[in-house]
C-alpha cells in the first residue's frame, strides 16, 4: 500500500526538524554528496592538432579549472583528445566551450588512438554547454571539429568524460587556498665537493673519460657511482637527506680552475601548470640536460626557460660575458625537463626518457610531472672574463645532470606535497618565509613531524 502524500509530507517534516535539532545540538550532519562525479578524463595526458600558444595546451580543457581553456589554431580541422589510462565504458561528454566554439563536431573513441569510432555527431551546434549522452567503449577520446562557427579557432574550458573503468590511479585534486598562489618550489642548497674528470651517467665506470665536471650534493660521486652507492654516501646539501648527486661542467678563467663558493641553488619546481600533479622523483632517476656541443642557438632557444648568464646589471646572456663588473659573480641558470615516461630511470641518450612539457603540460608520451630542476650556480668571476671558458667549451655548452638518491623517499614526498603542490615558496625544509602561518614540512632537524 502505498502512502498518502500527507504521510510523505510528514515524514519529511519529521526528518527535517531531526537534523535542524541535531546541527543546533553542534552534531555534523553527513549527506551524500550532490556534485557530480568527478570525469574519468580530468588531469589524464591529453594532446590536440594545434594550440595558441602557452597556457591554452591541450590539458588545460581536462584540468578540472573552468578559467583555463584549450584554444586551437584558426584552420579546420582541429582535433583534441585524452587518454583516460585504459578502457572505459562510456555515458557521458560534457564540453563546455569559450565564446569559439564548433559548429560542427563529432565526438569519437579509440582503443589505440589510431582507430575512431563515431559516437556522436552534429552539424549545427549552438555553443555554451554540450552534454552528449553516450553509448561505446574507449580508452582515448576525442572531439573532432570540422566547421568553426567563429573566425577564431576551437577554444573549450572543460571536455569532461564520464563512465566507468579507465585508469585505476586518482589524479590529485587542485588544492583551495586563502592565499594567493605565486611559487611553487623548495630549494636544495648544496655546495662544492669535488672537480673530477668523471660522469657516472654518459660514462659510468670509466674514470677519467669525461671532461672536468664540478660536483655537488653528494660526496662520493665518481665514475663508478650507482644507485646504492650514493645513498650510502654523506652529503654536502642543507638537507642531510638530500644524497643526489648534481654536476656540472668546470668553470675556467685561462687555465685557473674558479670554484664555486658557498651553497649553490638548486631549485625543486613544477614545470606545469596544474602544479598540484607534481610527483616526488623516483628513486634513482637520471638525466642529462644540455648539451657539451650545443650551439649558441640550441642552448637560447631550449624547450625549457633558459636565463643563460648574468652579472651585475647584465642578463640572459647565451655566452659567458667578456667582462662583469668587479666584485660581482657569474651565475647561470638552466632548466630541466619535468615530464618523465613513467617507465624508464634512463635511456640510452639520458635525455629521451625525460620530456619539457608542452604548452604547460606534459604530454601523453610522459605523463607523468616531476618535479622541475633549476640550477643557479654561482661563480666568483668578475672583471676581465675574456679568457673564460667551461670545461666543455664555450658558455652555450652548458649542461648539467641528475643522479636522484634521497635517501628516505618519503621526506622528498613531504617536500614535493607540501610547498611545490601546497604552492609555496620553500627552503631546504619546506618552510616559507611569506607565509609561516602554513607551517613547514620538515622539523628543525629535517624530519616528517
Amino acid at each position: 500500500m502505498q502512502p498518502s502524500r500527507r504521510t510523505v509530507r510528514f515524514h519529511l517534516g519529521l526528518v527535517a526538524a531531526t537534523i535542524t535539532a541535531l546541527v543546533a545540538a553542534g552534531l555534523t550532519i553527513i549527506t551524500p554528496a550532490l556534485a557530480a562525479d568527478t570525469p574519468l578524463s580530468q588531469n589524464r595526458p591529453a594532446t590536440a592538432s594545434s594550440s595558441q600558444g602557452a597556457g591554452y595546451g591541450a590539458g588545460a580543457a581536462f584540468d578540472g579549472d573552468n578559467g583555463t581553456r584549450w584554444s586551437s589554431a584558426a584552420a579546420d580541422p582541429q582535433w583534441i583528445q585524452v587518454d583516460l589510462g585504459a578502457t572505459a565504458t562510456l555515458s557521458q561528454v560534457v564540453l563546455r566551450w569559450e565564446g569559439a566554439y564548433a559548429k560542427a563536431y563529432k565526438i569519437q573513441a579509440s582503443t589505440n588512438g589510431t582507430t575512431w569510432t563515431d559516437l556522436y555527431s552534429t552539424t549545427n551546434a549552438t555553443g555554451g554547454t554540450q552534454t552528449h549522452t553516450l553509448t561505446g567503449t574507449g580508452r582515448y577520446i576525442r572531439m573532432h571539429g570540422t566547421g568553426r562557427a567563429t573566425g577564431y579557432g576551437y577554444s573549450l574550458w572543460e571536455f569532461q568524460v564520464y563512465g566507468t573503468g579507465g585508469a585505476t590511479t586518482t589524479p590529485r585534486p587542485k588544492p583551495t587556498f586563502t592565499d594567493e598562489v605565486t611559487h611553487h618550489e623548495f630549494q636544495a642548497n648544496c655546495s662544492w665537493t669535488a672537480n673530477r674528470p668523471d660522469d657516472p651517467i654518459v660514462y659510468p665506470g670509466l674514470p677519467g673519460a669525461s671532461h672536468m665536471h664540478t660536483f655537488v650534493g653528494n660526496r662520493t660521486t665518481n665514475a663508478n657511482s650507482t644507485a646504492s652507492s650514493l645513498l650510502g654516501g654523506g652529503t654536502s646539501c642543507t638537507n642531510p637527506h638530500d644524497r643526489s648527486a648534481y654536476w656540472f661542467p668546470s668553470f675556467y678563467k685561462g687555465d685557473q680552475l674558479v670554484q664555486p663558493t658557498g651553497d649553490q641553488v638548486i631549485y625543486y619546481k613544477s614545470g606545469i601548470l596544474n602544479y598540484w600533479q607534481v610527483q616526488p622523483f623516483p628513486q634513482g632517476l637520471r638525466f642529462v640536460v644540455g648539451s657539451p656541443t650545443a650551439t649558441l642557438a640550441e642552448f637560447r632557444d631550449s624547450p625549457g626557460a633558459v636565463e643563460g648568464f648574468e652579472c651585475g646589471d647584465l642578463s640572459r646572456s647565451w655566452d659567458i660575458p667578456a667582462s662583469c663588473v668587479p666584485g660581482s659573480q657569474v651565475n647561470v641558470r638552466y632548466q630541466a625537463p619535468s615530464c618523465w615516461d613513467g617507465v624508464n630511470l634512463d635511456s640510452p641518450n639520458h635525455k629521451s626518457h625525460m620530456s619539457y612539457p608542452e604548452n604547460g603540460y606534459c604530454p601523453p608520451s610522459h605523463p607523468v610531472a616531476v618535479p622541475m630542476l633549476e640550477f643557479k650556480i654561482a661563480f666568483p668571476a668578475s672583471g676581465d672574463l675574456s679568457q673564460a671558458r667551461l670545461a666543455s667549451g664555450r658558455g652555450y655548452t652548458w649542461h648539467y645532470d641528475f643522479f636522484n638518491a634521497w635517501d628516505n623517499p618519503a621526506i622528498l614526498d613531504a617536500l614535493v606535497t607540501h610547498c611545490i603542490n601546497g604552492g609555496l615558496q620553500c627552503n631546504p625544509r619546506g618552510y616559507d618565509l611569506y607565509k609561516p602561518h602554513r607551517g613547514a614540512a620538515l622539523t628543525e632537524n629535517f624530519e616528517l613531524p
